[in-house]
């Protein structure tokens, strides 16, 4: 990283980290996106899909499958690999889904999009790839239980459904081919849908939209206790798209807060958009707290410097003004059933990673981000 490039950076770690909630504890969550989402089914399903035109070259679509046993494996034997000042290991907040598309049922109907719990979709799997997900929704189970993973809402699907069954009643080759290899990859968008990409769930172009979004919504929440046992503190919308006027309906679930980008326009739903600057604790106005995260690692991304040190310097700069190091990362990084080296590169970097942070802060603390906002609560 050059100099100038080096200090454009340092200043914008400062400068992010100048507003809200402050704790003198050296807290460090990870919040990782998109667990338990179907994209890519299997290796062969994403040649199907390559022998049908679709361009798969993206991270996501090279590499990003539902998580595998031998991905949980491999993430607990990391994370339980380093302890805090507590002896405590790290954890992932691992933003979960409750539902993935029922592809059988979706293609024999032809016209609507039909939820399948992920409870279901991990039963499915194991009897389809039984090498694959034999045991890994009861490894999820004692993974939550050793305290290394720990899922909050990331809502119902990683879809837009009324995109989706739009572009299913046009038969568009790019679903289409989707569907018919149990996957999701490589989706475009529509001009009948102007600035929503096919994984923004709660994407809005028509204000007309939002009564669908409030009753997905409520349905996310009511299905994630379901699948998931427990009422999720914290919630983050896919690509973190979601009208304001939705916030409430987060606070009626009983949701304490809701992760937020530090900096956006949201689409109000004519033609419009309203710049949003946020901090994390409680903002005027709203009841419910935000977390924003201010870290980022990306390992298996390629944006022109080492990831294990570009996060070591966000650390850094989150300490250094008193706020918990809320690490940004997603679950392609650490996923192996597509290629296993991706898996391996990911883990070695989240490994140096946490073992840099115990060695440079030995008072340091693994915590998850429902544990922050419960720190923040106490403080609001």
């Amino acid at each position: 990283m050059s100099y100038w490039r080096f200090m454009k950076a340092y200043l914008a770690d400062q400068a992010k980290n100048l507003r809200g909630w402050r704790t003198p504890r050296k807290l460090v969550a990870f919040a990782v996106d998109d667990y338990a989402n179907v994209r890519v089914a299997s290796p062969s399903a994403r040649q199907g899909m390559i022998d049908a035109g679709l361009n798969l070259s993206s991270q996501m679509d090279r590499y990003d499958a539902l998580e595998t046993r031998q991905d949980l494996e491999a993430l607990f034997d990391v994370l339980d690999s380093v302890r805090d000042g507590r002896g405590k290991p790290a954890k992932f907040t691992a933003y979960a889904l409750s539902a993935n598309p029922d592809f059988a049922r979706i293609r024999d109907d032809g016209d609507h999009y039909y939820p399948e719990a992920v409870t279901e979709t991990f039963a499915r799997l194991a009897a389809e790839q039984p090498e694959a997900y034999a045991g890994a929704w009861a490894l999820w189970q004692e993974g939550r239980a050793r305290g290394l993973i720990q899922p909050q809402c990331h809502g119902r699907e990683h879809l837009n459904v009324e995109l989706f069954e739009h572009k299913l009643r046009a038969d568009a080759p790019d679903l289409r081919a989707s569907l018919e290899n149990d996957s999701l990859a490589a989706i475009g968008g529509d001009p009948a849908f102007p600035g929503v990409g096919f994984t923004h769930a709660f994407g809005l172009h028509d204000s007309a939209s939002l009564s669908r979004h409030r009753d997905i919504l409520a349905d996310a929440f009511e299905q994630f206790e379901k699948v998931w046992g427990m009422r999720s503190t914290t919630f983050t919308p896919p690509a973190q798209q979601l009208h304001p006027s939705l916030y409430s309906d987060v606070e009626v679930a009983g949701t304490l807060s809701i992760d937020k980008p530090l900096r956006c326009a949201r689409p109000m739903g004519d033609g419009s958009r309203r710049r949003e600057v946020n901090r994390s604790g409680r903002q005027a106005g709203q009841r419910h707290l935000t977390v924003v995260r201010n870290v980022v690692f990306e390992p298996g991304k390629a944006m022109g410097f080492d990831p294990v040190d570009r996060a070591m310097q966000q650390v850094a700069a989150a300490f250094r003004w008193c706020k918990p190091a809320i690490i940004s990362s997603h679950r392609v990084n650490f996923g192996g059933h597509l290629d296993e080296t991706n898996r391996e590169h990911g883990l070695n970097a989240l490994r140096s990673l946490l073992e840099h942070i115990t060695e440079r802060w030995p008072e340091v603390e693994f915590v998850g981000v429902d544990e922050v906002v419960r720190e923040m609560e106490k403080a609001a």
